[in-house]
């Protein structure tokens, strides 16, 4: 089958087109062809080995987080799935590659396709939506009336994040340049602080949540937006030791975790918040979670450009390269 392999660490030209084997389906899974797929900054991160730590691929190996397609094989223990269905996801972190003609994915990560969303909708959710319900649900327990900031709110995980934390009742403020301020209003955002004009940290005060994907100074400064008691999870920053506990790395990797983290925890001790790190988990039930709120168009996806299948390397210099108005980059099969 057709797919784009990493053949080395750390360089655009370590992309390769070409033919690897069809994926072997075990019990527990669904044999999906891609329709399409989308891409991510994580995609670029693990292309040049910044993952490697934490995602120790063994190159060569396909690359790619989301889906959508049909699934055209069930294994004997799948109860979930028919051949035929119509289903989006985000694989689990182990079994990844999804700019290809074919997956197979274990029935848990795996949700049917929203009735009203195109393949190309559907395949640029999987990823930011479940990062967004991990963080303002699982860890934020966001309540109705909470003060939420979403940093980046037109990129791919702050359009999604922006409208999920307005349906659990949020206030919710975020940053974004000039162009795209009348976007992130019609998603929902209360506040817009443009980036071009106006530092956040200046205007902001007593939020209970910030979710930050930018990482950095933008980070740092976070920290005094929050109220005491505030929290900042981050998808972008150093990863911490609970992170090193839940991905079940030896006590040396997550000593280093907590090292790498310990400035900006120290940070956040001093002004009474926490901070802490997430890299989502794939997750068929909260896809599920989601569907209604998607089907009623509640959460509406937001597609930047599709490309085509045979240009999945320059769609990724393309979001690299930051050239995305809003939203996300989708690769279509042909």
């Amino acid at each position: 089958m057709r797919a784009f392999t990493v053949e080395r660490y750390g360089s655009k030209d370590g992309v390769r087109a070409g033919d690897v084997p069809e994926p072997e389906v075990g019990a527990d899974d669904v044999l999906v062809r891609i329709q399409a797929a989308s891409v991510n900054p994580l995609d670029r991160m693990i292309r040049d080995g910044e993952m490697k730590t934490i995602l120790p691929y063994k190159v060569p190996f396909v690359l790619g987080n989301d889906l959508a397609g049909v699934v055209v094989e069930v294994g004997a223990a799948v109860t979930q799935f028919a051949v035929g269905d119509e289903v989006f996801a985000r694989p689990d972190k182990n079994r990844i590659g999804t700019f290809a003609e074919l997956i197979a994915v274990h029935q848990d990560d795996v949700a049917i396709k929203p009735a009203t969303l195109t393949m190309e909708e559907a395949a640029s959710l999987p990823l930011v939506a479940l990062t967004s319900w991990q963080a303002l649900v699982e860890r934020a327990h966001i309540q109705p009336g909470q003060k939420v900031l979403i940093h980046a709110g037109s990129g791919g995980l702050g359009t999604i994040a922006i409208q999920l934390a307005k349906q659990l009742g949020a206030y919710v403020a975020t940053t974004t340049s000039t162009p795209n301020v009348d976007l992130v209003k019609r998603l929902g955002a209360d506040v817009v602080v443009d980036y071009k004009k106006q530092a956040f940290e200046a205007v902001l005060r007593d939020y209970d949540v910030v979710l930050d994907s930018l990482g950095g100074e933008t980070l740092k400064k976070s920290l005094d937006v929050l109220k005491p008691g505030g929290k900042v999870i981050s998808v972008a920053g150093p990863p911490d030791a609970a992170f090193g506990r839940e991905l079940g790395a030896n006590p040396a990797i997550r000593l280093v975790m907590s090292a790498l983290s310990l400035r900006i925890r120290r940070a956040a001790r001093r002004r009474n918040v926490t901070y802490s790190f997430l890299f989502m988990k794939a997750s068929g039930d909260q896809l599920r979670e989601l569907t209604p709120l998607i089907e009623t168009g509640k959460i509406r996806p937001v597609v930047d450009t599709v490309f085509p299948f045979e240009s999945a390397r320059e769609a990724l210099e393309y979001v690299e390269a930051g050239r995305p108005k809003a939203g996300k980059v989708v690769v279509r099969m042909t």
